[in-house]
């Protein structure tokens, strides 16, 4: 994968992204939003120093109710080049964090695994997290492997129309499954010490208004295929973007939505990331 008609995702939108941006927004260098000490991650992440956070900026995703537009569909942020990524992440760890957690890097990809490289060659010695909306492609992936310590992907939906209608997209759920099984592959079973995640796969599920079967779909998928994996369930839907344009997700999750999908979590003996 070289600059030029960039396939790094799997939209494959062959946009040049020297001279106009994909349909991530983006251009070919590594635009980003904000770098921080994260402590609003899973405990296992954040730890009592924070997560050293790098949020990109971009997506390969349009999802309608997105809390970052501004920064996902917006692409507002600040380009780096390889070296000054590399920097970033070497402040990071001397700054006290306790990983580097690459946030919605999918599109960035050949970038971050040089800068990952550089700074490997000087020493870092942190985690390197790869966290993302779950849509990668298996070659993408294959460029991380060795380099990546912690999967932390999504897994939004586990039916296709469902990525198409929120996401637009029309192939999530089976490139996502297919992406995760690659993750799981490269780093294997969590590895967790002193109550922080140093090695594994850890995925996260947002559960949705009046998405119920889809939730327990999700869930039933990553106990037949990725038993070992941590997940973190999650409750902190609200409608943002452009939610409002359907009814049906034009609120906020209610208390016996997540509950139930709470009880197939217990029932299915996942694995919590809060555990």
């Amino acid at each position: 994968m070289e600059a030029g008609k960039c396939s790094i995702c799997p939209r494959k939108c062959n946009a040049d992204r020297n001279i106009r941006e994909g349909y991530c927004k983006a251009p070919w260098e590594p635009v980003i939003a904000s770098v921080m000490a994260h402590r609003g991650e899973e405990r296992i992440i954040s730890g009592s120093r924070g997560s050293g956070t790098v949020f990109f900026a971009g997506c390969n995703l349009s999802c309608v109710f997105c809390q970052n537009y501004d920064i996902s569909q917006q692409c507002n942020g600040n380009i780096v080049s390889t070296d000054e990524l590399s920097e970033i992440f070497i402040k990071l760890e001397r700054s006290g964090a306790h990983n580097i957690n690459l946030v919605t890097p999918s599109h960035f990809v050949i970038a971050i695994a040089d800068a990952i490289k550089h700074a490997k060659d000087k020493g870092i010695m942190l985690p390197f997290i790869y966290n993302s909306n779950g849509y990668d492609s298996i070659e993408s992936l294959r460029l991380m492997d060795g380099l990546i310590d912690i999967y932390m992907p999504d897994l939004k939906y586990a039916h296709n129309t469902n990525g198409f209608h929120y996401s637009c997209v029309p192939d999530y759920f089976t490139v996502a499954s297919q992406a995760l099984l690659e993750m799981q592959r490269q780093v294997g079973k969590p590895v967790v010490e002193n109550g922080l995640m140093k090695k594994g796969v850890l995925i996260r599920h947002l559960v949705m208004p009046n998405l119920s079967e889809d939730a327990y779909a999700v869930l039933e998928w990553i106990k037949e295929n990725t038993p070992t994996a941590l997940v973190n369930l999650m409750n902190q839907y609200r409608p943002a973007y452009r939610a409002g344009e359907f009814d049906e997700i034009n609120r906020s999750l209610l208390r016996h939505e997540f509950e139930l999908a709470e009880i197939r979590f217990k029932q299915l003996n996942l694995r919590s990331a809060d555990d």
